[in-house]
């Protein structure tokens, strides 16, 4: 897809990784993605359906569970934006973005309890990474979650991470130049509540909000949540009805992306250019670059995130 709020350098390695952002300075913050798919992943276990056939043999087309890596060259610190199952892949495609003496992680930040979005810290214990006291940045029910369900709280005792409490629209500073401010969503709320983040650089700001129940359930109008941000990086699940054969989508706690499109239908060119969507499911046909899907989400002004891409902060 050709549109887009920034230039892409479209060619990329194995694991993804775009060259860089052309209007990037060099020593400015910058966030790339690490990941695009639902917590599954792209292909999915166990799918033998069309949308994942092919995918295990072609690992170009391959893409992992959405995660935002955040680096700042000039003080050498680099943040994940969830920890997912992808975990290993998406530390090397951070090294690659930004190759740092040890591999040191400075944090991480979680939004939710949900398997793509924390399962990934399991690599930090004893058996694998043996980290010691990696920051991970956590709401109050997610802290609690944490210390007290094996394994997780194995990692807690031993110090291979160090709980950091968050509080909704506080801002956490992760140093001189970036500031993360959570902010609370409806969804699912099993294990913890759940959260978006606004990540706010020297030059701009980016809205990581991977998942959330339909846009009316939130007592904050999307549209004047992308007004507050440079690019935002939307929960894209699910495309339209129809995509889950013997389900009412209107039934699932995501909004579809034709949903998004249609509430966005009208606004100003340059809101809807902010739009980026992540978190798609093995089933979504926007995966396809070249689907019916994906060109109409262009055609509205709209991109699908792609792994790899960076975003000057």
């Amino acid at each position: 897809m050709d549109r887009r709020n920034f230039i892409i350098n479209s060619s990329w390695s194995t694991f993804g990784l775009v060259t860089m952002c052309s209007s990037a300075q060099k020593d400015s913050p910058f966030a790339v993605v690490l990941g695009t798919a639902q917590d599954g992943g792209y292909p999915q276990a166990g799918c033998k359906k069309d949308c994942c056939k092919g995918l295990w043999e072609d690992v170009s087309r391959r893409r992992d569970v959405a995660s935002l890596g955040i680096i700042d060259p000039v003080t050498e610190q680099r943040w994940f934006i969830e920890c997912t199952p992808s975990f290993p892949r998406q530390v090397r495609r951070l090294d690659g973005a930004y190759p740092k003496l040890g591999g040191k992680i400075d944090g991480i930040m979680l939004t939710h309890a949900h398997i793509g979005h924390y399962a990934g810290l399991i690599h930090l214990g004893r058996e694998v990474m043996g980290a010691k006291s990696v920051l991970v940045h956590v709401m109050p029910r997610m802290e609690k979650f944490l210390r007290t369900q094996g394994p997780w709280s194995q990692l807690v005792e031993l110090k291979n991470i160090e709980l950091k409490p968050m509080r909704d629209n506080r801002p956490v500073h992760l140093n001189n130049r970036i500031k993360v401010y959570p902010f609370l969503v409806p969804h699912r709320d099993e294990f913890s509540e759940t959260v978006g983040f606004k990540i706010e650089g020297p030059s701009k700001k980016i809205l990581w909000l991977p998942d959330i129940d339909k846009w009316e359930k939130w007592n904050t109008p999307l549209e004047k949540v992308l007004r507050g941000v440079d690019v935002a990086y939307l929960d894209g699940t699910f495309y339209a009805q129809g995509e889950l054969p013997g389900r009412d989508m209107s039934k699932i706690p995501h909004p579809l992306i034709a949903e998004t499109i249609r509430r966005l239908e009208g606004k100003e060119d340059s809101l809807r250019r902010k739009v980026r969507f992540i978190h798609l499911n093995h089933t979504n046909p926007a995966h396809n670059p070249n689907s019916v899907a994906a060109r109409q989400i262009e055609k509205a002004g709209m991109c699908v995130a792609v792994q790899g891409e960076r975003v000057e902060l």
